[in-house]
């Protein structure tokens, strides 16, 4: 059974569709890489699932099942039960969601709080453990820091123990890697590789980089102008291409090679 099942999903603003009518389904464990230009709607689609789309955006139809509910039947209430806990976002740029006058640590403990998952004692504890799960070195102490006084890869980092603490079955990262020098990039996408098998995570992973799922995801989404133009596992797309979209964006990426 799939974990997630998004249908005919679509997201208008004022009288623009910036998603139109948009189905895909994820597995659990699996990863499924969403990959198109700016604008063409996948951050829309993943703030959909977590029904976060900011008005005038607004939902206009389809369904989105995770672990069989439609979650646009939830109330809000239902819906903050799930963010975080059962559904982790990981954003794209680490210094707007990290609050900037709390310690890294509370940051992390706040998210197993507010779920009841720990006390206050244990949370700053499991703070310490998932920074160091995430290889930041000198945990228990660096989760005394605040944002800026880490590095980007660093804060980027405890965003991942962030979406971790709760252990939800689906993290959607949104352009995870964008603001990270390569080298940097590079370490992020094996830690994520890393503890999704470590804890059969799924992933949805939005990006415009044909090399980060080629490298991470074992299905695709192209998206272009809001619609789904071509899916399928990795390695196929990646050989033979059939939409001239997704033959232009593969164009792009330097020194591909399936």
């Amino acid at each position: 059974m799939n974990l997630l099942e998004v249908r005919n999903l679509t997201v208008t603003f004022g009288g623009v569709t910036a998603v139109d009518n948009v189905s895909f389904q994820i597995a659990p464990g699996e990863t499924l890489g969403v990959v198109g230009e700016s604008g063409s709607g996948k951050s829309v689609t993943a703030f959909s699932i977590l029904r976060l789309v900011q008005p005038p955006g607004r939902i206009t139809g389809g369904s989105i099942v995770f672990e069989g509910r439609d979650l646009l039947t939830l109330s809000e209430r239902e819906m903050r039960q799930i963010r975080g806990a059962r559904i982790s976002l990981i954003f794209q740029e680490p210094m707007t969601a990290l609050n900037p006058v709390m310690r890294v640590g509370d940051q992390i403990a706040e998210a197993l709080t507010v779920h009841g998952m720990a006390s206050r004692t244990e949370a700053r504890q499991r703070a310490a453990e998932l920074l160091d799960a995430v290889r930041i070195p000198d945990a228990a102490r660096r989760a005394r820091d605040y944002p800026h006084q880490l590095s980007g890869g660093m804060r980027q980092r405890v965003m991942i123990a962030i979406a971790l603490a709760c252990r939800p079955p689906l993290i959607i990262a949104d352009e995870p890697t964008t603001a990270l020098d390569v080298t940097i990039q590079a370490q992020v996408l094996d830690l994520l590789r890393e503890l999704k098998a470590r804890f059969n995570l799924a992933l949805l992973l939005i990006t415009h980089d044909f090399g980060v799922v080629a490298e991470m995801a074992d299905r695709v989404a192209v998206m272009y102008r809001g619609r789904i133009v071509e899916e399928g596992p990795v390695r196929p797309i990646l050989r033979s291409p059939v939409h001239e979209y997704t033959q232009n964006l593969l164009a792009a990426v330097p020194g591909k090679h399936a």
